[in-house]
């Protein structure tokens, strides 16, 4: 077993992180890591997931979403070939801090399988983690300023 996790503090509630993670059409725009997903954000639907790790090429996957909490945790298991050769469970998790004004992201994916030895570059996987998190952190804390100022967020400014 391998897990790589990665954690972000961010100034926006937790409700604001989880519109930016559950965005799939806009992730092209902004998420250096997870280029795409399609599908929807129900427990049991497959997604097609399209992720870029840096200086590395795209792979795309089916994996299963296994939890859906809203504003909490969203979690998928996706596999190479056959079960236990190369298994992914990656978790995006929020907790909400500071009185529920900011979010701590957990951004984990736990790896089993025979082939893991083999096929995953540990320092990839974190590098893609943490450059998503900052893309989220910097998204997420751009769309809560514009309404605490009370301006009506917009595609072009989130």
């Amino acid at each position: 077993m391998e897990l790589v996790e990665v954690f972000e503090e961010i100034d926006a509630p937790p409700e604001v992180v989880w519109d930016v993670l559950l965005e799939f059409d806009s992730y092209p725009e902004w998420n250096p890591f997870i280029r795409a997903i399609e599908g929807v954000p129900i427990k049991g639907e497959r997604l097609q997931v399209t992720i870029e790790p840096p200086d590395d090429r795209s792979t795309t996957f089916a994996p299963e979403l296994v939890a859906v909490e809203e504003h909490r945790r969203i979690a998928w298991v996706g596999r190479l070939l056959v079960p236990f050769a190369f298994d992914g469970y990656h978790e995006l998790h929020l907790d909400s801090i500071d009185g529920g004004e900011r979010t701590r992201l957990l951004h984990r994916e736990t790896f089993r399988g025979a082939l893991v030895p083999l096929l995953l570059d540990h320092d990839r996987i974190e590098r893609g983690f943490e450059a998503m998190n900052d893309a989220v952190k910097e998204r997420a804390e751009r769309r809560a300023s514009y309404r605490s100022s009370g301006r009506a967020s917009s595609d072009s400014i989130s």
